[in-house]
């Protein structure tokens, strides 16, 4: 919307969005579709021999806000990329992913 208007993202998360005007034609296309279905069991859990389950389960899950986030983010990286898996640690800058016309924009806000 905010592209629509011609207006300045009005948050950091409209600032790095990819913009969804690719996503829209000026016709509309009625054409009939065949849904793709997933190939993955949607209903697959990890299990006790999971990479890292036992770390897992030694979190503290009673009460929101309490688990060591990173284990939690590693033992999701292993099960999805197997348990050798060397997750990367994570990032907390966002320099130079807003594109130059928006970034001159945030600063003149500021």
């Amino acid at each position: 919307m905010e592209l629509l208007l011609g207006l300045s993202p009005m948050t950091q998360s409209d600032a790095y969005a990819t913009p969804m005007v690719n996503s829209f034609t000026a016709e509309p296309d009625a054409a009939p579709y065949d849904a793709v279905k997933p190939a993955t069991d949607l209903t697959a859990v990890n299990t006790v021999n999971s990479p890292m389950a036992g770390v897992s389960a030694k979190q503290d899950l009673t009460k929101e806000d309490q688990i060591d986030e990173r284990t939690f983010n590693e033992a999701i990286w292993k099960s999805v990329r197997g348990a050798k898996a060397r997750m990367p640690e994570p990032r907390h800058d966002l320099y130079g992913v807003v594109p130059n016309d928006q970034a001159k924009e945030l600063d003149d806000d500021d």
